[in-house]
């Protein structure tokens, strides 16, 4: 799982959805389950992507292989790629390919035309043809490579991120969070230690309870923490405050007053990483400052 900031994240989406486009509580409720959900689509989505390169490797080698003529490489491929261990763990996974049996949208047809242009990329790359010199087969190397390989081609490339914006709209905001489980499930495989599960948003009750209670105390204490907000602002009108401002401070309040057991400064340091994917460069310092003055004024530590 990742840590519960994603899941403030989507709570506050979920409020600044609701100051949009008012709707009932159990229905913005479950729109934003709906919306954590989608972001394990794109993660499964992402991971095969991963798989398809591999796939798409294979299909060259065995084109290479059925030549007429065939060259040395032809007859002897080199194969360092699609013999890459962190690969073959993500091209077995049990969960990941249970998903993907039920979700047949979210696989990858090795004709895509993003697919062969990413694979004709990655394999003109100077990265990957190093890789491909190096002769051993450590697992740290393969795991280092194919967290770069993410990075560069998946998590930075601009067109896979149009694409996936193009499939699913709210994609486009949570690509960063899958980005995030993407590198940490690399991260997490082990020699010799085969992983069948993978990483899931809320990984239990107790996390669902918590995205729950966190939403509901926002929306049922707006009024009154808005007046707590509000008597803390210095030479500052609350009315110049921007909406997604405001609701990230008056969530992060709501979670000071209704979450006594969760450290202030954990709380604080949450919403100010949370200010960093939604707001102005400077809000950051902003929130930061009020969220400071509420824990002195009121000795939350």
């Amino acid at each position: 799982m990742l840590g519960r900031r994603q899941i403030r994240e989507k709570v506050v989406e979920a409020v600044y959805s609701y100051y949009q486009n008012p709707v009932k509580a159990d229905v913005l409720e479950k729109n934003m389950f709906s919306q954590i959900e989608k972001i394990y689509h794109l993660y499964i989505y992402q991971l095969n992507f991963l798989v398809a390169l591999k796939a798409l490797a294979e299909k060259q080698i065995e084109i290479g292989k059925n030549k007429y003529i065939k060259t040395e490489d032809n007859l002897n491929p080199n194969q360092k790629f699609i013999n890459n261990r962190v690969l073959n763990m993500l091209e077995e996974n049990t969960e990941r390919l249970s998903f993907t049996s039920k979700h047949q949208e979210l696989k990858w047809e090795l004709h895509d035309e993003l697919l062969v242009k990413t694979f004709q990329r990655m394999t003109s790359g100077k990265r990957y043809q190093d890789f491909m010199k190096e002769e051993g087969y450590s697992f740290e190397e393969d795991q280092k490579f194919i967290g770069k390989l993410f990075l560069r081609y998946i998590a930075e490339n601009e067109d896979f991120h149009d694409h996936v914006e193009g499939l699913e709209l709210s994609w486009a905001d949570d690509f960063h969070i899958s980005n995030s489980m993407i590198q940490k499930t690399i991260g997490f495989f082990k020699e010799n230690e085969p992983s069948h599960t993978l990483i899931k948003m809320i990984k239990d009750e107790d996390d669902r309870e918590f995205a729950r209670k966190l939403l509901k105390q926002t929306l049922n204490h707006w009024e009154e923490t808005e007046k707590k907000l509000e008597g803390r602002l210095e030479n500052w009108d609350i009315e110049r405050i921007s909406l997604i401002d405001k609701i990230i401070l008056v969530t992060a309040i709501c979670e000071l007053d209704y979450f006594p057991l969760t450290p202030g400064r954990v709380i604080i340091n949450e919403y100010i990483e949370i200010s960093k994917v939604f707001s102005t460069d400077r809000s950051n310092i902003f929130i930061n400052g009020i969220l400071d003055k509420y824990t002195k004024d009121f000795n939350r530590n």
